[in-house]
């Protein structure tokens, strides 16, 4: 069966001055199935959000693709229109932005704002699809007898405010779902059911979910693969057992050794930083990114950028040290 989403090569860059864009996304390829759920990590100014952004056609003015392909269901996106990416954004492809505060409007009432949705594409009346907003919430965890419907954002709790963005992502019945750090601004419970409910509703509606998170330990009982995201490359792709347990790129590594990574293990240990700053993404090195801050340097890696490695059929990590 033909991938429900297949990227191919593809680069984001913003044209902050004319003369020397800033390379955001380079060479992005990877493919997702229906039903799949890939986790994307990697610390902030990676690119991952810049990703979420180009797979919906919704980036700055100041960003251009420069290349690539992103194939949905056959359409490569990059080729279509707005009115037909109007008819693909809500009800084909669905974003949960990290903070539901700022994308939810503070004088509208959730439930409006939820059928706002709903009639955007769907020719519902007023009264059905006020009907479709309490099963929804009640889909998502929120009591559908209850009159959070009429509530406003301020009135609701974080975990609240998620779950109503939830509800408006899955209105329209999308085949993709992505979930841009959901659990950011919530405390460790509320995170919790926010992952269970995530995980609950990609098995149920058969969902292909793009999970992204900073902290590997979100990923865990999330994602069957996840990527690994460095300076605006993938670094790392594997089953995410694999990836989690038995990390290949220094830079995984790194990560997992950070606090966030502890609860992998249970373990209790002390805080611990990946060394040195990230990369400037406009002044980049010759080679590897990631070389001025590894601890597993060559003098390869800094002469030139590390190539795509197989290391088994399903896993791939571009780092010198793998290459044969």
């Amino acid at each position: 069966m033909e991938p429900l989403l297949q990227v191919h090569n593809l680069s984001v860059h913003y044209e902050v001055r004319r003369s020397h864009p800033v390379r955001v996304l380079s060479d992005i390829s990877f493919d997702l199935a229906s039903g799949d759920a890939v986790g994307l990590l990697g610390e902030s100014g990676s690119g991952k959000t810049t990703l979420s952004l180009a797979l919906l056609r919704l980036l700055p003015k100041t960003a251009r693709v420069a290349k690539g392909a992103i194939i949905f269901r056959g359409t490569n996106l990059l080729e279509s229109d707005e009115r037909e990416l109007q008819r693909i954004r809500g009800a084909g492809i669905s974003l949960v932005h990290q903070e539901p505060g700022l994308v939810l409007n503070p004088v509208l009432r959730v439930g409006d704002q939820i059928a706002e949705v709903l009639r955007a594409h769907r020719d519902l009346s007023a009264r059905k699809a006020w009907a479709m907003v309490k099963k929804l919430l009640a889909q998502v965890g929120l009591d559908g007898d209850s009159n959070i419907d009429a509530a406003f954002p301020h009135q609701l709790s974080g975990g609240q405010r998620q779950r109503v963005v939830i509800a408006q992502a899955i209105a329209c019945g999308p085949a993709l779902l992505i979930a841009d750090e959901p659990t950011t601004a919530l405390d460790a419970a509320v995170q919790l059911e926010i992952l269970a409910l995530l995980r609950d509703l990609q098995a149920r509606l058969r969902l292909g979910l793009i999970l992204i998170t900073h902290d590997p330990a979100v990923l865990l009982s999330t994602a069957q693969r996840i990527l690994v995201m460095y300076a605006g490359r993938i670094v790392e792709d594997g089953p995410a057992h694999q990836v989690l347990h038995q990390p290949a790129h220094p830079f995984t590594k790194a990560l997992l050794q950070c606090r966030s990574a502890a609860s992998l293990q249970g373990a209790q240990t002390r805080f611990t930083a990946i060394p040195d700053e990230p990369p400037n993404l406009a002044a980049l090195p010759a080679g590897c990114a990631f070389a001025p801050r590894c601890p597993e340097r060559m003098d390869v890696c800094d002469s030139r950028r590390p190539v795509e490695t197989h290391l088994e059929r399903a896993r791939r990590v571009w780092c010198c040290k793998h290459e044969r």
